[in-house]
């Protein structure tokens, strides 16, 4: 498993290239196939490498009806129940600040708020 320091703005479960050569973390003799984002904090991300096999198995993991479940829960933003967390980060924070789990009405609600924000300024900036 690759460990990136620094910072790193994308969320768990984003692909990134497989470097040339890459092998399997879990299969020494088998060549990395795809490469995605683990655990990820503000201190940086764990990149897994997989063969087709961990690929494969990856993949029919996130489909399962346990990963389903984990999609339930309470949203970090607004405390409410909700039954399709998923993970984001407070722009306010910047792209590499914490990640939280969040329902889709404060994604939306985010979304339109940054959305309304960069109107205001390009308004104010065509003044001049």
């Amino acid at each position: 498993m690759a460990d990136v320091t620094g910072p790193i703005s994308s969320l768990p479960g984003a692909w990134h290239r497989v470097p040339r050569g890459t092998m399997c973390d879990l299969h020494a003799d088998k060549l990395a196939v795809a490469r995605v984002q683990g655990e990820t904090d503000s201190f940086g991300s764990e990149l897994n490498d997989m063969c087709q096999t961990c690929y494969d198995e990856y993949r029919a993991a996130i489909n399962s009806p346990e990963a389903q479940a984990d999609k339930i829960g309470v949203c970090e933003w607004c405390k409410c129940n909700a039954t399709d967390l998923r993970d984001a980060r407070d722009y306010d924070e910047g792209m590499c600040g914490r990640v939280y789990r969040v329902c889709g009405a404060c994604i939306i609600k985010r979304n339109d708020a940054a959305a309304e924000e960069l109107a205001q300024e390009k308004w104010e900036y065509d003044d001049y």
